[in-house]
């Protein structure tokens, strides 16, 4: 027995035609094929049938009339499967004249807008949009850059002009559709029109292919495309470069960038802040003095207190990197002083940090003792 039209879109018997159409544009957006699990593909079919049904009917006034006082007995009666889809407003439920209609022909076949012919004509579709990782230097993601890049993708064959067919010879009906470029399938209680699989729904065929792309109508071609990089991009950025995907019969499709910065020698990158080690030795650490601070945009003086112990950090304020949303904020820098012991010491050295150690009360007994002590309080 056949599930209520009103139970199946979840709407009270008076519901009016705005109601109805929103409903069913949730509904045929959830249980459309192509946006669910493969596992899950069977049970949705048979749902976005059901409610395209039930929406065919309660949208359509004379229909609904017909059901509310016969019930299923009436539209069984006086409608065929194809009568029920027929004039109803699939077309304007995304309210863009081709939304909806567009996922309904790539179901069902054919188109369902406005009431007219099942028969329009489908619009031609872009090109495949095409992915590629560029990498960039700390430097280059720092202050922007200008590349040419390198991207392998699918043209338009030159010789046939994406026909496939050898230049100069015509193409023939497609057996299959007769032309149409659909056929028809029994399924259940509906006759449904869907894409031929011999010529894909062109209504035509090639009787002798193009020697230059074997028929398929495109050359696999590297293009050379300069893009302009904006500064402060990072490892998650994106880029979309438009109109430079495959070409398609409705135009050329997108090209996005994943970008990808390379790891630096002395930076470290967190989000807009650089972080880096800068060695200094002890006596500069413990009589203090002004530094000399490498940054991405050039040296910059930084001063070092008296008795800084190793691994304090400074911040250097703005010489971190930029934002790459252009808001005209900019990171910091921050500076961990790393003291360096010397490896090797003069005799001259030795005997001053040993009269060092004497008079700061270390035991320099054993030789090597102070160094490893050193070493060990400015690790």
């Amino acid at each position: 027995m056949k599930k209520d039209y009103y139970e199946i879109l979840g709407l009270k018997k008076g519901a009016d035609a705005a109601e109805i159409k929103k409903v069913y544009r949730q509904l045929a957006m959830r249980f459309h094929p192509d946006r669910v699990e493969e596992k899950e593909k069977k049970a949705a079919e048979e749902k976005f049938k059901e409610i395209s049904e039930a929406y065919g009917v309660l949208s359509d006034p004379q229909k609904r009339q017909t059901y509310d006082q016969y019930g299923h007995s009436g539209i069984d009666q006086q409608y065929t499967s194809e009568d029920i889809f027929r004039g109803a407003d699939f077309s304007s439920v995304f309210g863009d004249g081709g939304g909806l209609d567009d996922i309904l022909g790539q179901f069902f076949g054919g188109s369902f807008g406005g009431g007219g012919s099942r028969r329009q004509q489908r619009r031609p579709a872009r090109g495949r949009d095409i992915q590629y990782e560029v990498e960039l230097t700390l430097e280059e993601a720092f202050s922007g850059s200008h590349k040419t890049i390198k991207v392998p993708r699918n043209e338009v064959c030159k010789d046939c002009q994406g026909s496939g067919a050898k230049n100069g010879t015509a193409m023939a009906d497609c057996n299959t559709c007769g032309g149409s470029g659909q056929v028809m399938i029994n399924s259940g209680y509906f006759r449904l029109a869907q894409t031929c699989p011999a010529c894909r729904g062109q209504g035509r065929v090639i009787k002798e292919t193009c020697s230059t792309c074997r028929g398929n109508g495109s050359n696999r071609v590297t293009r050379s495309i300069d893009v302009t990089f904006p500064a402060g991009l990072d490892n998650d950025s994106q880029m979309r470069v438009r109109n430079e995907g495959e070409i398609g019969p409705g135009g050329p499709g997108d090209l996005y960038l994943f970008i990808r910065v390379k790891e630096h020698g002395q930076f470290k990158r967190v989000k807009n802040d650089l972080e880096m080690d800068l060695l200094v030795s002890f006596t500069k650490a413990a009589l203090g003095d002004e530094v000399t601070v490498s940054t991405l945009s050039g040296p910059v003086t930084m001063k070092l207190p008296a008795g800084t112990e190793s691994g304090k950090v400074f911040r250097v304020k703005g010489k971190g990197m930029p934002d790459v949303h252009g808001s005209n904020v900019v990171g910091d820098l921050y500076v961990r002083v790393m003291i360096d012991v010397p490896k090797k010491l003069s005799s001259d050295q030795r005997r001053l940090l040993e009269e060092f150690a004497k008079a700061s009360g270390e035991d320099v007994d054993v030789a090597g003792s102070f160094k490893d002590k050193i070493k060990k309080v400015f690790k």
